[in-house]
């Protein structure tokens, strides 16, 4: 197993060189702008606490975003974008 993930990574070592030459294509990569929570929590009037219940996460991990420590992922990524273009879903987080 150890020398599977050693061919691995060597693969990816001339793989990355080869980019760098430019004999090889760099693959395609999405790009997503990450919303930026201290606005939205404020632009919806809600603490820190409160946002993080209504997205199912911390309150920690709602400060370390708000300082860009962290950045949102996954499912909490796209409940924050839902919040972004529709205030009223925070309404229907709230209940469950």
């Amino acid at each position: 197993m150890e020398k599977q993930l050693f061919e691995d990574l060597l693969e990816s070592a001339r793989q990355a060189v080869a980019i760098r030459k430019g004999e090889m294509p760099l693959a395609a990569v999405r790009v997503y702008e990450v919303p930026n929570v201290k606005h939205l929590r404020s632009d919806l009037h809600l603490t820190q606490e409160e946002l993080s219940k209504a997205v199912g996460v911390s309150t920690a991990l709602v400060q370390s975003w708000e300082a860009k420590r962290r950045f949102p992922s996954g499912a909490a990524l796209k409940i924050l974008r839902l919040l972004e273009k529709d205030a009223s879903f925070l309404e229907k987080l709230q209940t469950v």
